[in-house]
């Protein structure tokens, strides 16, 4: 998250510190200088994707193919000068950065209000100065990147330490990305992702060095530097009264400085004239207001010491640093062909891992809406094979905003259009009576005051012959296991009787037909138009090359079309958790949104399904689809319509 100001600081006061090189030729640079290695750049991903999210419709849910070639790009401009990447992601908020973290989703909750207020108003996408990512971008961006040969790390603690702890141990040529830190940490050169001119491979790169000289002061205290400016450790209110005193003592003589930039160089003046030791640690601690927690400062500057690396500010004895190793991991899982498969998985980010581990998990929604807290019941049957394995029950989670959602259809529409974007922040469960586990869930959505979480009671799912088990689902071959993956895994969606008729559509439509029965379950104010609409996405979105779909005109866009959009895709987030965990039914690159969902493609569908369009004009008169004899069959109840569709092709 960086340092406030830091940036802006050095591009307007150090000029010497950012300046413009060419990648091309820092990469040979590099093979001369290290002619056993080829040249690498580590990418802090989630700082990227707003920079890679180039297509011009991103309101509508995400043009998902136009993406994929759009990151294709960006690694082969790389590969042709020879340059290695390593992309590294987010995969956990540290319990001491849960408060900014939930403010800052807080804050993009106004964000998404106000464009949705936009939607409604004018029927179409705003400009990209109210732009947000479209939900779950990075996730499946993560995958994307596989899918396109690239390494790809999930971090096991906070992104910045890992990638600039990677790029110090590996020698490499620099890190890509958007964050001030990385101008504090003692590690390669640091260049960024929004000066990034591709055509050119040139960008600006900041120098920690020449920062230095321009302050006052050397590497060694920018850690100290970082924490007293205030960072994610360091909270900027308990600063203050420190600044206001820095300012006294040395004002600036620059009258045209604003605030920020006075009290930066005030800080490096007041570091720069005491001894680097602990001893002025220890009683920077005192002089600050850090109530309870003495602590702090220290930690702050802690967080900045990579693997191997010492401060004259913190002496080795007075250090409580460690790197994450799976220690704990091992505590939890005893068998080592579980874990193994358990730590594969975590650093591909999948959240089923702390269910088995008894570690924190965490949604971090980013997006136009984020819509877990829509999944829970589905999410509730395939944990459960995981939390079998240590003998206890998942949890059913029924929030209290989803059983007013189910009690009134009308809710639904409310819910989605005051744009709840929800964090599911999920604690380690609770063994009551030894046996039934408790989970703690954190929703932030508008009017939840965040004062205590959710404990969800747990529930058995109902799968003949019981709960599988987790060994067998993972490991066991043969076409009687495969079976057995592949019911469990409909068992999720309450879908075991329709296997057969399943089984015979393309993977993606299979996976895509399980998703939507399952909304068409839960909200009951779809529509028979909202499901014509999804159906005829999935069958003419085959089709169409990613330049096809760019060309794609919009005459308006409507606003509950963009929640629909934002559903289908969140829903497919649950999928890949759910086939996981049941052994992995279907192939991952099934089940990403570039092949069964398009933005735009829906948006026409949808206006076109509601405004009465005959099926030939949906399915767009294309005779090889008519000639399939598509058809639906509709169950019925008495108190709700569509209930359930299977697709018979």
């Amino acid at each position: 998250m960086g340092i406030k100001g830091l940036q802006g600081f050095v591009a307007r006061v150090c000029p010497d510190a950012c300046r413009m090189v060419d990648l091309k030729e820092m990469a040979e640079k590099h093979r001369i200088d290290h002619p056993d290695v080829m040249p690498v750049i580590v990418v802090d991903a989630m700082s990227c994707v707003r920079r890679w999210y180039t297509p011009e419709s991103w309101v509508c849910g995400g043009q998902w193919r136009e993406y994929l070639t759009v990151l294709e790009d960006f690694i082969e401009t790389f590969k042709a000068a020879g340059i290695e990447l390593v992309f590294y992601f987010d995969g956990v908020v540290e319990e001491k950065k849960r408060d900014e973290w939930i403010k800052r989703r807080q804050q993009n909750n106004k964000e998404i209000a106000n464009l949705f207020q936009f939607i409604k108003t004018y029927r179409k996408q705003p400009g990209r100065e109210m732009f947000v990512l479209p939900s779950a971008l990075p996730t499946f961006t993560r995958f994307a990147l596989k899918s396109l040969g690239q390494k790809t790390v999930c971090t096991l603690q906070e992104a910045d330490f890992e990638v600039a702890a990677y790029a110090l141990q590996h020698n490499c040529m620099g890190i890509l990305g958007q964050d001030s830190d990385y101008l504090i940490y003692n590690t390669s050169p640091y260049f960024s992702i929004e000066k990034l001119c591709l055509d050119r491979l040139v960008t600006v790169m900041y120098s920690r060095e020449d920062l230095c000289r321009a302050l006052g002061l050397s590497v060694k205290h920018l850690p100290l530097f970082a924490c007293l400016l205030g960072n994610d450790v360091v909270p900027e209110n308990l600063l203050e009264c420190f600044w206001h005193k820095c300012l006294v003592t040395c004002p600036s003589r620059n009258k045209s400085y604003n605030r920020r930039t006075s009290i930066i160089l005030a800080v490096a003046n007041y570091i720069s004239k005491i001894p680097c030791s602990y001893s002025s640690l220890k009683h920077l601690e005192e002089m600050l207001p850090l109530g309870s927690d003495k602590t702090l400062l220290h930690r702050g500057m802690e967080s900045y010491l990579l693997p191997g690396q010492q401060s004259p500010w913190i002496p080795l004895d007075a250090r409580n640093f460690k790197m994450f190793s799976g220690q704990e991991e091992t505590a939890m899982c005893r068998d080592k062909e579980i874990f193994q498969v358990l730590w594969l998985l975590k650093l591909n980010g999948h959240f089923i891992v702390a269910v088995i581990c008894n570690h924190d998990v965490r949604y971090s929604c980013t997006g136009i809406l984020s819509l877990m807290c829509l999944f829970p019941p589905l999410r509730e049957f395939f944990v459960v094979f995981f939390v079998s394995f240590i003998g206890s029950f998942y949890c059913r989670s029924m929030l209290k905003e989803e059983r007013r959602i189910r009690a009134n259809p009308y809710h639904y529409y409310l819910f989605y259009t005051n744009v709840s974007t929800c964090i599911c922040h999920t604690h380690p469960i609770l063994f009551l009576d030894g046996a039934c586990p408790l989970v703690k869930e954190w929703f932030v959505y508008c009017g939840n005051p965040l004062q205590q979480p959710d404990l969800i009671q747990p529930v058995q799912p109902s799968i003949p012959g019981g709960t599988p088990n987790l060994k067998t689902l993972w490991f066991a071959k043969g076409p009687d296991v495969e079976k057995q993956r592949y019911s469990t895994f409909l068992a999720c969606f309450h879908l075991q009787d329709a296997m057969e008729e399943l089984q015979a559509l393309e993977a993606p439509v299979a996976a895509f037909c399980c998703l939507l029965t399952y909304l068409m379950l839960q909200v009951s104010s779809l529509s028979l138009e909202d499901l014509n609409a999804f159906v005829a996405l999935i069958l003419c979105l085959k089709g169409k090359s990613a330049a096809e779909l760019a060309s794609l005109q919009l005459v308006q866009v409507d606003s509950r079309a963009v929640h629909l959009g934002a559903v289908l895709v969140r829903g497919l987030t649950t999928l890949l958790m759910a086939n996981s965990a049941c052994g992995f039914p279907f192939s991952m690159d099934d089940l990403m949104p570039w092949k069964v969902f398009d933005g735009k493609l829906f948006q026409e569908k949808y206006q076109k399904s509601h405004q009465s369009s005959s099926v030939e004009e949906l399915l767009e008169g294309n005779s090889d689809i008519l000639k399939r004899k598509v058809s639906s069959r509709y169950f019925f109840t008495e108190s709700h319509h569509v209930r359930c569709v299977f697709l018979y092709l």
